[in-house]
């Protein structure tokens, strides 16, 4: 049965380059504990320009949530805009990157995938009011459903998942495969 996670099960953490905090909604913890993971989902809210954290064999996907947007200067190529909300990017967490803020404060979204240990495939879709979508998962699957209230959902393989939104939500579907 889809397990249904929400601002309660959520844990704030430094970011590992101390420049601020990070909300995570979930973690699959590494077999070194810690603050080791091979996949989580998060969101940070990014008040000033500087560098990211490093994160070696972690492969990103990152989008804008709220805010004026950033520029992320990833190493010596051409910097990459994100100012339009749910329009990931991705790239390898052991790049060197710098995040220029465009406006203000924004805030956003970050899946985060241990390479040896799998991959994720993420998807953004947007559901008016009395819209409906089916998920059926082959694998593992995360649904996180952004509107007035957040809500993170979690499927097993084999499962089903029928979602009516009652408002406009936008839903981010994550695929996990593992290579176990």
């Amino acid at each position: 049965m889809a397990r249904i996670l929400g601002p309660a099960d959520f844990t704030d953490m430094p970011w590992k380059n101390g420049g601020g905090v990070t909300r995570e909604l979930y973690r699959v913890a590494g077999p070194e504990g810690g603050d080791e993971f091979d996949f989580r989902i998060s969101m940070a809210k990014v008040g000033q320009s500087g560098p990211f954290s490093r994160y070696p064999d972690i492969d990103r996907v990152l989008m804008l949530v709220e805010g004026g947007g950033f520029r992320l200067s990833i190493d010596d190529k051409e910097p990459v805009r994100l100012n339009r909300p749910f329009e990931p990017i991705s790239f390898a967490g052991e790049q060197a990157i710098h995040c220029d803020l465009l406006a203000s404060t924004c805030l956003d979204f970050n899946v985060m995938t241990n390479r040896n240990w799998g991959r994720s495939e993420v998807e953004v879709h947007r559901l008016d009011a009395h819209q409906d979508r089916s998920v059926e998962s082959s694998g593992r699957v995360f649904l996180y459903l952004h509107g007035t209230e957040p809500r993170l959902i979690l499927l097993e393989p084999g499962e089903r998942y029928e979602l009516r939104a009652a408002e406009p939500v936008i839903v981010v579907e994550m695929r996990v495969f593992t290579h176990d």
